[in-house]
């Protein structure tokens, strides 16, 4: 185990809330390697690195030699929603489940050591209460507590419908802590009030309090809205390497330090030296290919990360270009083209609205260098090599 002072500072890295942490300090002090909790939707996943950012704090507390609790809520998908108004919580079978939870582990335990991670269904110790036992447990929550909740609260002042059901669901997460034993329970900003719940339950049974941590929530490419498959900003945990190392070297120099801080297992120290050494003159870039070939070794290999870095400089820096380059004219007006009109009319976008987001994303080079002006135009008989994304590469001459 490593000093307190020590483990604190990396657990500490990178959250918002950390409550108790006087609780935590005593708790660390005894030696005892501390219960880890973090429960985790049953419904099939497809995780990008926004969703890793709660499961690297779980591997930090098992390299502190602490004790990794990997919940599946299945109980919740076996029941679904009742009312229909969440399509993302339809009744799963028991077989889905375990599907879902096998893909599920063949993701996380690629950030995970799989042999100090306990993974656990809450449908164990939920199968075996009855409907009086529920009832007990309702009667340890009161309707007042529950409408502190802000989206609660906000329904009922203005009169939107609460399901009975809904009050059940931070009770059921809560119960789910006294059930494990839980010392510590990790979730994002937004479970906030489920897993303060879980203190007050542990209370009521009699179990010393779980210390409660957030994490936030990662900003995807763009360096603006919460990194999201649907806003096309997003690097997947599955993404070819060379495609994941490309989508990390398009990042702000700004927005590459957030994504050390949450994402990196790197020492904090080093990372801060190389802030250092970047105000003093050393190129952002050269920082950035080691997030890149960290993050891209983390879920393929060494050898991938490493392969990824030479193919990126080999491409971007050395003119490397991939083969059967197409070959593109388009026709200028009034002596030039605008670089979306270019870019669409090239078929390397599907629309100018497109292009000008992935611009504004970092995601279009010219001749390998980035383009930052969404006004760029370029000039009849021009003629260069235009990169949308990895895959989408063509050498266009303007007419």
């Amino acid at each position: 185990m490593c000093p307190v002072e020590e483990s604190l500072e990396q657990i500490k890295r990178g959250a918002i809330d950390l409550l108790l942490e006087e609780e935590l300090i005593e708790r660390l002090k005894t030696g005892r390697p501390l219960r880890i909790k973090a429960g985790f939707d049953p419904t099939a996943p497809d995780l990008h690195l926004g969703h890793t950012v709660l499961i690297n704090k779980l591997r930090q507390f098992q390299d502190l030699g602490h004790h990794v609790m990997f919940l599946i809520g299945d109980f919740t998908g076996m029941i679904g929603d009742p009312t229909g108004k969440n399509l993302t919580r339809q009744p799963l079978s028991r077989e889905q489940i375990l599907e879902n939870a096998k893909t599920y582990q063949e993701q996380v335990f690629k950030i995970l050591n799989p042999a100090k991670t306990e993974v656990l269904f809450n449908s164990t110790w939920f199968d075996r209460m009855t409907p009086a036992d529920f009832i007990h447990l309702a009667a340890k929550h009161t309707v007042a507590r529950m409408l502190e909740r802000d989206d609660f609260g906000k329904r009922y002042a203005s009169g939107q419908p609460i399901a009975i059901h809904e009050f059940l669901y931070p009770l059921v997460q809560g119960y789910d802590s006294v059930a494990m034993r839980a010392d510590v329970e990790l979730g994002g900003t937004d479970q906030k009030f489920n897993l303060l719940v879980g203190r007050e339950l542990q209370k009521h049974y009699g179990q010393s309090p779980q210390i409660v941590l957030t994490m936030p929530i990662l900003e995807g490419l763009d360096g603006v809205q919460k990194m999201s498959k649907s806003l096309g900003n997003y690097v997947g945990i599955r993404d070819e390497p060379n495609e994941m190392f490309g989508k990390l070297m398009s990042i702000s120099d700004e927005l590459m330090w957030r994504y050390f801080e949450l994402l990196s297992f790197r020492p904090v120290a080093e990372i801060a030296e190389w802030q250092r050494q970047t105000m003093a003159g050393l190129n952002p870039r050269d920082v950035k290919f080691k997030l890149a070939e960290e993050l891209v070794a983390r879920f393929h290999g060494i050898d991938a990360g490493r392969h990824a870095l030479a193919a990126f400089i080999e491409r971007f820096q050395k003119g490397a270009l991939p083969e059967n380059l197409a070959e593109m004219r388009v026709l200028s007006r009034n002596g030039g083209l605008a670089i979306a009109s270019l870019l669409k009319e090239a078929g390397l976008v599907a629309s100018t609205s497109e292009a000008l987001r992935l611009i504004q994303q970092g995601a279009v080079r010219i001749d390998g260098e980035r383009v930052g002006d969404r006004n760029l135009e370029l000039a009849a008989g021009s003629k260069h090599i235009y990169q949308v994304g990895k895959r989408r590469v063509a050498r266009v001459e303007v007419l």
